[in-house]
């Protein structure tokens, strides 16, 4: 085991070193928005009374990979299945490129493949937190439209 900063923690993500799902991969790219732990805790204490939000990621997917969708993106459902019931599963033909040229209003990870990630974010965070920084683990530009 290895301790590594958030940004150092993605670095070795990208380099295929470690591994960590998409939802930690988000939280990594939050937390790179402070650059030390009294700053986060700053944060964190001046936030805490705000309140937060319930989030169900959603899969949707592309002919080439993956994008979860999360709360806020125009794709994200209005009824997400938090319980798993309804058993929705959502798809298209198109590639993930073209989901992403198409859309304008994203809070979502892109999974190419196992350690090709994207957290593409550029909604309003609600509750006064603060949105991941916007990081692809593969370099690929899907963010012209930002």
């Amino acid at each position: 085991l290895q301790w590594s900063s958030p940004p150092e923690a993605i670095e070795r993500f990208k380099s295929q070193e470690i591994w960590f799902p998409p939802p930690q991969f988000y939280e990594l790219c939050r937390l790179c928005n402070f650059s030390s732990l009294r700053e986060l805790h700053r944060f964190s204490s001046d936030r805490a009374l705000e309140g937060c939000e319930r989030w169900m990621p959603v899969m949707l997917t592309a002919s080439d990979g993956y994008i979860q969708l999360l709360p806020g993106d125009e794709l994200y459902p209005e009824d997400p299945d938090y319980t798993g019931e309804k058993k929705i599963v959502m798809s298209t033909d198109k590639k993930v490129e073209d989901l992403m040229k198409e859309g304008s209003v994203f809070h979502r990870i892109v999974i190419k493949n196992i350690n090709n990630l994207a957290v593409y974010v550029n909604i309003q965070a609600k509750y006064k937190h603060m949105n991941p920084l916007m990081i692809n683990s593969d370099c690929s530009d899907y963010n012209s439209r930002l």
